[in-house]
């Protein structure tokens, strides 16, 4: 079998998961790209990582090619959140936003790297990202700033409670 026979077969376009997406997302945002490879030309991702595309991500979110976007080995993780591809996007698609509502969904899924485990716990028993240490302290007293204040936890569990949906849209 030639090694591009697959291709003969035609792109079906997943709508159903475009569609969740665009929920997900101010509305349907990845239709308005057009592939201009903008997104690219400042991408920190797109220069240290051979996988990473931002182009090809948003290529694949107008395919609505879910496995290959939502799979175990996605590249979505390495997005730095760095906002270039926003700013140089000449349609508004904003890309890192597509990209961040695309990892919350691999997040939903439970599929996200060791590193963002640690974070999530840290968070969920902190109210931080990161653990404020006797060092972190130093630090901010040697540029002049305050010790940070203690976070209200108790306003971060609800915030953190799960959406059962039984809200009602007036």
């Amino acid at each position: 079998m030639p090694e591009d026979a697959d291709r003969d077969e035609p792109v079906r376009v997943n709508f159903r998961f475009r569609r969740e997406l665009a929920q997900k997302i101010e509305g349907n945002l990845a239709s308005f790209c057009y592939q201009c490879g903008a997104c690219v030309g400042d991408c920190p991702a797109t220069t240290y990582s051979s996988g990473f595309n931002p182009r090809e991500i948003m290529l694949k979110v107008l395919y609505g090619l879910e496995d290959e976007l939502l799979g175990s080995e996605s590249v979505l993780w390495q997005c730095t959140n760095c906002y270039n591809c926003h700013e140089r996007c000449p349609q508004e698609v904003k890309p890192v936003e597509v990209i961040i509502s695309l990892k919350n969904m691999l997040a939903a899924r439970g599929i996200y790297p060791e590193v963002v485990s640690k974070i999530i716990g840290t968070f969920e028993t902190t109210g931080r990202t990161v653990r404020i240490t006797s060092a972190i302290d130093r630090q901010r007293a040697k540029f002049g700033l305050p010790p940070l204040p203690p976070v209200p936890m108790d306003e971060v569990r609800i915030l953190l409670e799960p959406d059962t949906g039984t809200d009602e849209e007036e």
